[in-house]
């Protein structure tokens, strides 16, 4: 009788694993600790692909860029529309004789369609959202991780390449 093999449930299968290793430096910008690495990857012979970069301290920033006004909301969504409308116009120009005709109706219909989609967007938020902002992901500060039997290597590289200068203190 053969031996039965043990199949993995999704709850114990971890498609993304947390990073492991010893802190080897801890960077105030992700550029500092990017540096790190490469000053390690030409010192030649140390193994690179046991080093980790981890931001940690992760935030959500959000950054107000402007009020909205129904004519700003209009005037975008007609601009992303006429730019839908090309591609359409210009795609159904190449099967016909003519490509300026299919290429001015696409661009109007993308008009009226991108006003259409914007103001039912904007109109369903009642005034709770008039503004516009760029939202994007940071961290407190960048560490360096790197394999246990390495990371001895990696800290004097780093402390001798006077990278330590620029490590973050908390």
């Amino acid at each position: 009788m053969e031996p039965q093999r043990k199949v993995a449930t999704p709850a114990q299968v971890d498609p993304r694993p947390l990073p492991s290793g010893w802190p080897v430096g801890s960077f105030a910008t992700y550029g500092e600790a990017q540096a790190a690495v490469d000053m390690l990857s030409d010192a030649g012979d140390f193994p690179v692909n046991e080093l980790t970069i981890v931001g940690v301290n992760l935030m959500e920033v959000e950054r107000v860029i402007g009020r909205l006004t129904w004519g700003r909301v209009l005037l975008g969504g007609a601009a992303s529309g006429a730019w839908m409308g090309v591609f359409f116009g210009l795609l159904m120009g190449l099967f016909s004789n003519n490509w300026v005709a299919p290429l001015i109706a696409g661009i109007l219909m993308g008009v009226v369609f991108g006003m259409i989609s914007a103001a039912t967007s904007y109109a369903s938020t009642r005034g709770q959202r008039d503004f516009s902002s760029q939202t994007q992901i940071v961290a407190g500060r960048y560490d360096v991780l790197c394999s246990p039997e390495h990371a001895r290597s990696a800290r004097d590289l780093i402390s001798r390449a006077n990278l330590a200068g620029k490590l973050k203190v908390d």
